[in-house]
This record gives C-alpha cells, sequence and structure tokens, in this order.
C-alpha cells in the first residue's frame, strides 16, 4: 500500500509540473567566433589556401540525393589553432593538448582604439595592467581573447593582413597587430592562463620576424587561437570559451570552430 502511494504522489509531480525541471545544457548566448572556410579563407603569402572539390552531388540512380566533398587546407589558416609544437620543439603537437586546455572562463582585453591608429600596434603589458585596474586580476587558468578590430577586414586581404600579394617576398609587407613580446613574457611568468587567441592572422604582429611571443609561450605550452571571427558582442568578463580543433596527430596546427558561451 505504502509502496503504490509513493507511487502516485511521483506521478502528480510530473503530471503537475512540479517535478524538478531540467537545467539547459548551455545556459547562455551562444556566439560563433569562427570563420567559415571557403576559397576566400586568409592564409599565410607563402600558403595556397583552402580548397574544396565535390566528388558527388545529386539523385543516385535509387532516387535518394547524396553529397560528397574533399577539402585539402594547411594547417595554419582561416580560424585556426596553432599547437604549441609548432615553435616549440618538445611541446604538445595538436592532439596533446588537453581538452581541459581549450574550454572555460574567458576574458576579453580589447585594443580596437589603439589598433585602428597604428596597425603595427602591439598589445602591451601596460594593457593588461590597465584591464585588470578595471576587472581585477585575470582569473586562474583562463582563456584570453584580444580584440584588435581586424575581423571587420575578413576577408579583404590588403585590409586585413597589409598586402594581398603571394610568396616569400609578401611576408615582409604584411602589417596587423599582434602581441608584444614582453607582454607574453609577463602572461607566462606572472598569470596561468590556458589559451590565447585574436582576430589577427598571427600572435606577432604583421612586421615581426623572430616570432618571439610564438616561442615564448608556446615553449609554457600555451596555444593561441588565430584569425578569430567577430568579437564585438563579447564583454570583457563573464564568458566562456569552447575551442575544438580537428584532433590532427602530431599536427603543429589545425581548423578551429570556436564558440564563446556569455553567462
Amino acid at each position: 500500500m505504502r509502496k503504490r502511494v509513493h507511487l502516485l504522489i511521483l506521478l502528480c509531480l510530473v503530471l503537475t509540473g512540479c517535478a524538478k525541471p531540467k537545467s539547459e545544457f548551455l545556459a547562455g548566448k551562444v556566439i560563433d567566433l569562427t570563420h567559415s572556410f571557403d576559397a576566400q579563407t586568409v592564409y599565410w603569402p607563402t600558403e595556397q589556401g583552402f580548397l574544396l572539390e565535390t566528388e558527388q552531388a545529386g539523385f543516385t540512380d535509387k532516387g535518394y540525393y547524396y553529397a560528397s566533398n574533399k577539402f585539402s587546407a594547411p594547417e595554419h589558416g582561416g580560424t585556426h589553432i596553432d599547437a604549441p609544437r609548432h615553435f616549440a620543439a618538445n611541446a604538445n603537437t595538436l592532439d596533446q593538448i588537453p581538452l581541459e586546455q581549450l574550454m572555460g572562463e574567458a576574458v576579453l582585453l580589447d585594443v580596437t582604439k589603439q589598433c585602428a591608429a597604428n596597425r603595427d600596434y602591439l598589445v602591451s603589458v601596460d594593457d593588461f595592467n590597465s584591464w585588470e585596474k578595471q576587472h581585477g586580476q585575470i582569473p586562474e587558468r583562463a582563456i584570453v581573447i584580444l580584440r584588435t578590430g581586424f575581423a571587420k577586414f575578413w576577408p579583404d586581404r590588403v585590409r586585413y593582413m597589409g598586402t594581398d600579394e603571394r610568396g616569400p617576398a609578401a611576408v615582409a609587407k604584411l602589417h596587423f597587430p599582434g602581441l608584444s613580446p614582453e607582454a607574453a613574457k609577463w602572461l607566462v611568468a606572472n598569470r596561468s592562463i590556458k589559451a590565447i587567441g585574436l582576430d589577427t592572422p598571427s600572435i606577432d604582429f604583421g612586421q615581426s620576424t623572430l616570432y618571439e611571443s610564438h616561442q615564448i609561450l608556446y615553449a609554457k605550452n600555451i596555444p593561441a587561437f588565430e584569425n578569430l571571427g567577430d568579437l564585438s558582442a563579447l564583454p570583457e568578463v563573464g564568458f566562456a570559451v569552447i575551442a575544438m580543433p580537428m584532433k590532427i596527430a602530431g599536427g603543429s596546427g589545425g581548423p578551429l570552430r570556436i564558440a564563446a558561451l556569455i553567462k
């Protein structure tokens, strides 16, 4: 009898909506930070770019529709991740980066005004100090996102990169903002971050020849997300990032689908 009463009470709760509601899997606004991959995707001047080839597209002799393509692309181009191995011989390859390092609490450092005035702008230690005076210290194990505002130029290579020329000689003509080596050193010495990303082709600015910020960060197994999409909807705090790259065994980088979840 007691068992029957318990079952009736449970059934009543379910039918009347009194049962505890299920929580949403993703509570908050989801924002895609990824540029689509296509023939216009921006790659380094020495790379060939993204190629999508149709293999099948149409109805079969059995009456159903079937589509299948193949693609080829360099590891580094479009919205992508640099695995630490890209500039550090003993650091993690793409498949070795722990998943926990690719998702979690994030902060945004907005330097759009500085970059609008100087397309070779280097994000500085002073920029981080100014941010922390307003928001407090960068949280432990946060993902740092730098907003330069250059995503608005995508995919215009001249406005986005500084040149639309191709080949090795074009690299010297690149002009876009990046993270200063001094700021990279400050981050690894004074803060514990999971990863860093920005809306330009490289974590080092376009005129870099030694790629020092790459070297400094990657030696500490801190990956970078490059060529991020529009960051204008992100707040400076109060959001999380989920970055899911293609899992390429031994890869130095690869295509990235990345999204932000605003709490």
